[in-house]
């Protein structure tokens, strides 16, 4: 009998310890057990847990409990007992910080969502481009007669577009004044869009003030067809999807004589605009990965004659463009916790212009080559690298009367990046990142280091910063005349708050950019004549606030946006700082949109306000000193359901007719009175007029196209 207590006794071996978390505070509840056995327990209120086993060896030990890191101890038993077991938050759970400082996120598939795709397209005021759509945002200026996006006091040119991660470099229409560009991809090919108004990752150069990355769906859920017929043209587009591949394509054609017949507007049309798009993403799943390809071409050309207060007939524009964008994008699975991103792009641009007696003729070959890795250490640790090259080769030729002349240049950019990200809890994150870009036309290498710090402060509140230096090069008008430059730089600090709590956003960002090397000439536009040098400067900062709602009204989903911002610059032939024309002080929007059930639509409607923007006034002397009257602009939208596959869409842009003024053009010469005459820059026309009707054949039966309008 004595023999048979001793061996149970040798074969029962005690478990125990105690749980705790990172501020020692006992868990309750947490699962304790031997892996491969039903030996285990759960800890007490106090965090103690006790069991028995009759395992001998080396066993392995699972600690774990929800929202927590599970713990792994592999030892001998006789070694498994008071254990003192501290628990790490899980940092990767849905309520963990993420690192949000001058980002907006547009995707199902993102942790915190600011818009989803289907707001990009279906906002009033945009008329169908993701770039309308994106100026209801804080930290957009409203250039209304540009179409361009003007960020955080930044102009145009330094916002550069990404499809995929990889360079696009002409995303916009050509234009000539007055007539607003609109983005060259159609909207319905991107399920997610991130906008970042500043301090961005080091993976993403040669933008001073922003960048906008736009990613193409991984994989369509079905074959369709979507067909379109438009005030303005007609569209197509085709879906078909295979085991492990898929090809979507669609082509538009665009016409504005039939419109401009019916509503005149101000510009004298000798041809109106017209167009022609198409555009293809091909697919293929492999083993480890996914291939993308990406193509796309547009060719658009117009005739106008302009009123000019300078030429008593006008002035007379005349555009031909061809661009042609090629993507091919590939990311993968590598083994060991590394993943491998990379890609190449080609842009070929082709414009042909006239102005009254003035040929040109530019040509522009660009390319992009771009290698990723990241490795993912643990949850805690994750660190990405990788080089990429910028090619660009820019010609242009301009003829007028016995003037024959040609100008261009060649630029390669080789830049090399790295990032780490650190998550010290579920309430602090860091990311760290340096970026090098070396310029072969200027001899230089320019060395930018970013960084982003976020912390959680309550549930559903967290704060961020984020600081880093940005380059960019001077754009084709100032390097096809000098060469002889360095690359443009700005800093920026942000500090940025956001809550998101049931449907409900809310963010406000205080942001500081401090502008050097800004290019400045001194002639009234760039030219062959212009002395040029990098000495310009400046500054921009202010406040931005968003706040979206999408639960407190049944039906009803609605965001406002405010600006504020104040600027100044000493650039291009100013002869002291000033802010610029394109910058406004007030920016304010509210989007809003409802579902009638029993009408079986949805209403929409965009109002944007702008306060006055800057001109020069010459009878007063002052650069910049005057100010425009404020820029309203109210649009509505409806969408109505024929039946489940097809839509009748309407469309108002400023449907109150507002007058609303661009600035001003003077005179050259005074009148008798010394005076410089003037005449006000409006939009072509007061209000605009859009009529669709979109039918969707697909496999369902049930897919529309009303996340499309």
């Amino acid at each position: 009998m004595t023999l048979f207590f001793t061996s149970l006794a040798f074969a029962q071996t005690i478990i125990s310890g105690n749980v705790v978390n990172h501020k020692h505070t006992p868990i309750y509840g947490a699962n304790v057990y031997l892996e491969g056995t039903y030996d285990g327990a759960t800890s007490d209120e106090n965090g103690e847990f006790s069991f028995s086993t009759e395992e001998r060896g080396v066993q392995t030990l699972i600690i774990s409990f929800l929202s927590f890191e599970t713990i792994t101890i592999i030892e001998d038993v006789s070694k498994l007992n008071n254990l003192q077991v501290k628990l790490r938050e899980d940092i990767e759970s849905l309520d963990a910080v993420v690192i949000s400082a001058g980002t907006f996120e547009a995707g199902d598939n993102s942790r915190v969502s600011v818009l989803k795709p289907l707001d990009v397209v279906t906002t009033a005021s945009a008329l169908g481009d993701y770039v309308g759509a994106l100026q209801t945002l804080p930290g957009t200026s409203n250039v209304s007669e540009d179409g361009r996006l003007f960020v955080r006091g930044g102009n145009a040119d330094e916002t550069q577009i990404f499809i995929d991660g990889i360079r696009v470099f002409t995303p916009y229409t050509p234009t000539t004044n007055n007539i607003p560009t609109r983005g060259r991809y159609s909207p319905f090919l991107f399920d997610g869009v991130t906008f970042s108004t500043g301090g961005y990752s080091s993976e993403f150069g040669q933008a001073l003030s922003s960048v906008l990355l736009l990613n193409t769906i991984d994989e369509p859920d079905q074959n369709k067809t979507d067909i379109g017929i438009m005030s303005l043209g007609a569209s197509l587009g085709n879906t078909q999807k295979w085991d492990k591949s898929s090809l979507s394509f669609s082509a538009s054609y665009i016409n504005l004589a039939p419109y401009l017949a019916v509503f005149e507007d101000r510009n004298e049309w000798k041809k109106p605009v017209s167009g022609a798009q198409g555009e293809t993403v091909f697919r293929q799943k492999l083993n480890n990965g996914m291939l993308k390809f990406y193509a796309a071409f547009d060719a658009t050309k117009f005739e106008v004659n302009q009123e000019d207060i300078n030429a008593d007939d006008g002035v007379n524009f005349k555009l031909n463009n061809n661009n042609f964008y090629l993507n091919t994008s590939y990311k993968g699975i590598l083994g060991n916790s590394w993943t491998l991103a990379s890609g190449i792009s080609y842009t070929y641009a082709k414009n042909k212009i006239g102005i009254e007696t003035s040929e040109i003729d530019d040509t522009e070959n660009s390319a992009h080559l771009k290698l990723k890795l990241k490795k993912r250490f643990n949850s805690r640790f994750k660190l990405s690298f990788g080089a990429e090259q910028f090619i660009t080769d820019f010609n242009e030729n301009y003829k007028e009367d016995m003037i024959n002349e040609t100008y261009g240049f060649n630029n390669n950019i080789t830049a090399v990046f790295a990032e780490t990200d650190v998550i010290f809890s579920k309430k602090l994150a860091l990311k760290v990142g340096l970026r090098a870009d070396y310029s072969s036309i200027f001899y230089k290498t320019d060395i930018a280091p970013r960084a982003a710090l976020a912390y959680k402060s309550s549930k559903n509140g967290q704060f961020s910063l984020a600081y880093g230096n940005f380059f960019q090069n001077p754009n084709s008008n100032i390097l096809k005349f000098e060469q002889d430059l360095q690359a443009q730089k700005t800093s920026h600090y942000i500090l940025n708050y956001q809550f998101v709590n049931a449907g409900k956003i809310f963010r406000a960002e205080a942001y500081r950019k401090d502008y050097d090397n800004l290019i400045k000439f001194d002639t009234d536009y760039e030219g062959f004549d212009s002395d040029f040098n990098t000495s310009g400067n400046g500054y921009a900062q202010g406040l931005d606030v968003f706040w979206r709602d999408n639960t407190s009204i049944k039906a009803v989903d609605y965001w406002v946006s405010y600006s504020y911002l104040d600027t100044e610059r000493d650039y291009r032939n100013y002869t002291t700082a000033a802010q610029p024309s394109y910058a406004t002080n007030h920016n304010f929007s509210v989007v809003g949109k409802y579902w009638i059930n029993s009408w079986k639509s949805q209403v929409g409607l965009a109002y944007g306000f702008s306060s006055g923007r800057p001109y020069t006034n010459p009878n007063t002397n002052k650069l910049l000193g005057e100010r425009t009257k404020s820029y309203n602009n109210l649009s509505l939208n409806w969408s109505y359901l024929l039946d489940q596959q097809k839509i009748l869409y309407v469309s108002v842009n400023n449907v109150l007719g507002f007058k609303n003024v661009n600035g001003y053009q003077y005179a050259d010469l005074p009148n008798l009175n010394g005076q410089f005459n003037k005449r006000a820059l409006t939009p072509a026309a007061d209000q605009f007029f859009f009529v669709g009707f979109f039918w969707t054949i697909s496999q369902n039966g049930t897919d529309n196209q009303l996340d499309s309008l």
